[in-house]
């Protein structure tokens, strides 16, 4: 994401793959392998919204930590939301809502249409993470 590139906040010089690019994919699965959650989250790699068109399974758990850009956001909740299980939760990742405390896409985009549609409610948030759980299929 944005924020993991050279000059950002977030940046992190050991993310960085012997190509150059940004590459949190191990990271990612060292830890699934030390959490013991190998069996039960499953990576996908490509494109968010390639991929939500194609996906077919419901989801006990959807994690949204996607782009800051509004197209981009909005793409994410219209790609990912109709997945998530009745009962299954849609976490949200940068939710802010004071523009000074971040970027309003995902607040904006995610956050308020999920709320708004009747089918989310909010069950916790811990910092700019919104955690919303499906109550309604319609």
């Amino acid at each position: 994401s944005e924020e993991n590139q050279a000059g950002w906040q977030w940046h992190d010089p050991a993310v960085v793959n012997h190509d150059g690019r940004i590459d949190t994919l191990p990271f990612f699965r060292a830890t699934m392998r030390s959490a013991g959650l190998t069996e039960v989250v499953h990576e996908c790699v490509g494109d968010s919204h390639a991929i939500g068109a194609e996906w077919t399974t419901p989801l006990a758990l959807c994690f949204i930590d996607g782009g800051h850009g509004r197209d981009v956001a909005r793409g994410d909740y219209h790609s990912w939301h109709a997945h998530v299980a009745v009962g299954g939760v849609l976490a949200v990742h940068d939710v802010f809502a004071d523009p000074a405390d971040g970027g309003q896409a995902p607040h904006d985009e995610i956050y308020r249409p999920a709320l708004a549609s009747g089918r989310f409610i909010e069950v916790g948030c811990t910092g700019s993470l919104r955690v919303l759980r499906r109550v309604s299929a319609a």
